[in-house]
């Protein structure tokens, strides 16, 4: 019988490129995603998967990306940065389109910074739904949403199983990007604060991910969280880890 998950993708700036693995390895083992969240970059992969997009199309879209290709300056009182672009990318790739037009069930984690609370989004612009789960706080102005300011959901949950155990999914698989990162000598400021960012998260997110039936944590130790030269290999790591864990989750 056809195996059928709910899929939770985490946080965690270039490393999101395992994702595309960890797709690949799904479509291979012929596993249906019935439902899916993402967390920061977790949201954009997230995202063009629940509309319809193959982990090749996605591959193919990640080869294409720059990190400078998701940012805007913008200086403000807010942030360093806009990730207008990511926004802009979005909606390119997909149209004008609302989250609960996606194939099957998707939402994304962001947090209020105005109330340090989680939200999660399940309704609404897609394109800005990503824009405020990937909107990293001092390098990201905030997404504005119903008079609300917006950023990136790694502050609440990097690996997003809440909204599957909430949705009432029956089988949870996780991608932790982080659970084996190591941390290395920031370069400039933007290293620095992704290091400072990221290194705060670990205990908090293994905590929620002990609901999940199977966590797929690629060992990512020798990437950095920005250098885009690096996402074959780090698209590779992610298949490689994947690829014995879901078949075993599969024949159980």
């Amino acid at each position: 019988m056809k195996k059928k998950a709910a899929l939770a993708l985490g946080g965690g700036a270039v490393l999101g490129a395992a994702h595309v693995g960890v797709l690949r390895a799904l479509t291979e083992l012929d596993i249906t995603v019935s439902m899916i969240s993402g967390t920061s970059v977790g949201s954009f992969i997230a995202a063009l998967y629940a509309f319809g997009k193959s982990w090749q199309e996605i591959r193919d879209i990640a080869f294409d990306l720059d990190w400078l290709d998701l940012t805007s300056l913008a200086l403000s009182q807010y942030g360093l940065l806009s990730n207008k672009k990511m926004g802009d990318i979005v909606f390119g790739l997909l149209g004008d389109k609302n989250i609960e037009d996606a194939l099957f069930p998707l939402s994304m984690v962001a947090t209020d910074i105005g109330t340090g609370k989680k939200v999660i989004l399940t309704e609404g612009d897609v394109a800005a739904a990503v824009m405020a789960s990937s909107c990293i706080p001092g390098i990201f102005r905030p997404v504005e949403c119903s008079g609300s300011l917006l950023v990136d959901g790694v502050l609440m949950e990097n690996v997003p199983v809440s909204p599957l155990v909430e949705g009432a999914a029956e089988s949870i698989i996780c991608v932790d990007l982080l659970a084996r990162h190591t941390f290395n000598k920031p370069k400039n400021i933007i290293d620095l604060l992704l290091n400072a960012f990221y290194s705060t998260i670990t205990n908090t997110t293994l905590l929620q991910i002990e609901v999940a039936d199977l966590c797929i944590a690629p060992d990512l130790s020798r990437f950095n969280l920005i250098d885009t030269g690096q996402i074959p290999d780090i698209m590779d790591a992610g298949y490689r880890a994947a690829l014995p864990a879901l078949k075993a989750w599969k024949d159980v």
